[in-house]
């Protein structure tokens, strides 16, 4: 299933997109550009799906005393994503394509670390024990698409891939051979998979 098209503009904003700019991001390095789109799962609280608890996260404004989580793991915490693809595929992004949001961590790509430096983070709204929404595969493979015409995006991973042994996602249930057929991207592009 193609999806809607969807275009980037000269800020590196997807146009479709809801935007809910996260003060969480900072210039990428000098000459860095994307050239990797990694994959996430979130839930606030986990396991849970709706509601804005994922939005206030990006934007520092997540009330630590509304769950025992956000207590025990997210207060003063400050991360951020460029995207999030909620359960009905809607597309939200809070970060510039253009500029380096927090999502990734202590990460390393084939040997190349800071994976913050040059990838884009798109969130899925999720968990490892549940299967993605289809309406969730249709608007990721759109937005890996305009990003790989915008961008020179030459690989997928996964948050698991690039951190592994600290981060699980996206998880089991997400189903990277669906994702690489409906974006139309070759195998090369998935170097962590077995196709």
């Amino acid at each position: 299933m193609r999806g809607p098209l969807l275009t980037i503009d000269a800020g590196g904003w997807v146009r479709e997109a809801r935007h809910v700019p996260s003060p969480n991001h900072e210039a990428r390095p000098d000459g860095a550009v994307p050239t990797l789109v990694v994959v996430h799962n979130i839930s606030l609280p986990p396991g849970e799906f709706g509601g804005e608890a994922i939005e206030a996260l990006f934007q520092n404004r997540l009330d630590c005393d509304a769950h025992p989580y956000y207590q025990a793991h997210l207060c003063g915490v400050r991360v951020s994503a460029h995207f999030l693809i909620r359960r009905d595929g809607e597309l939200v992004q809070f970060v510039s394509c253009d500029a380096r949001a927090w999502h990734a961590g202590v990460s390393d790509f084939l040997g190349r670390p800071r994976c913050n430096d040059f990838s884009i983070g798109i969130e899925l709204e999720g968990a490892d024990d549940v299967p993605f929404e289809a309406a969730q595969y249709v608007t990721l493979a759109a937005l890996a698409r305009a990003l790989a015409g915008r961008y020179p995006v030459d690989a997928v991973a996964g948050h698991a891939d690039i951190a592994p042994g600290r981060k699980t996602d996206p998880g089991p249930h997400f189903d990277w051979r669906r994702f690489a057929g409906d974006a139309g991207f070759p195998a090369e592009y998935f170097p962590y998979r077995q196709h």
